[in-house]
């Protein structure tokens, strides 16, 4: 009787080995039938937009540190967003004239209610917004 029972193991375990070395290989299979992903085009990730208040940098910054380090500069063309990692690439359009920069996301910020990026001196000119001080803008950003 102990020897029926080894038996009976083995011959469960056989089974079982046979029942895994099938699954492993239909995956295989199954793997090899599907299209190489090598030479399949990556589809660009989708575009968020978002419409809110932007404002500007005062210029009694312009030469102190920002949030990743670097040194504010109002001629460059950066921004704040409370959220964006660093280096995130921008497009603002102010909705007010259809002017857009693109910017690099360098600091945190804006702290005011309401506003969704401070852009540097050099992007708010180029938006036409140095007057208003804050205007109605869309930023976009992958």
């Amino acid at each position: 009787m102990f020897g029926l029972k080894i038996d009976c193991c083995a011959d469960m375990r056989n089974t079982y080995i046979r029942f895994l070395a099938s699954f492993f290989i239909a995956g295989l299979l199954i793997t090899g039938a599907c299209k190489s992903t090598k030479n399949t085009p990556v589809t660009k990730s989708k575009m968020t937009e978002v419409q809110g208040k932007a404002s500007f940098y005062a210029n009694r910054l312009d030469g102190k540190k920002t949030a990743n380090g670097e040194i504010y500069n109002a001629k460059k063309m950066t921004a704040a967003h409370p959220t964006l990692p660093f280096g995130t690439q921008v497009e603002v359009t102010n909705l007010s004239n259809g002017k857009t920069v693109r910017v690099r996301i360098n600091d945190r910020g804006p702290f005011r209610k309401g506003r969704i990026i401070d852009l540097s001196r050099a992007a708010a000119e180029k938006l036409d917004m140095i007057k208003s001080g804050v205007t109605q803008v869309e930023i976009r950003y992958r």
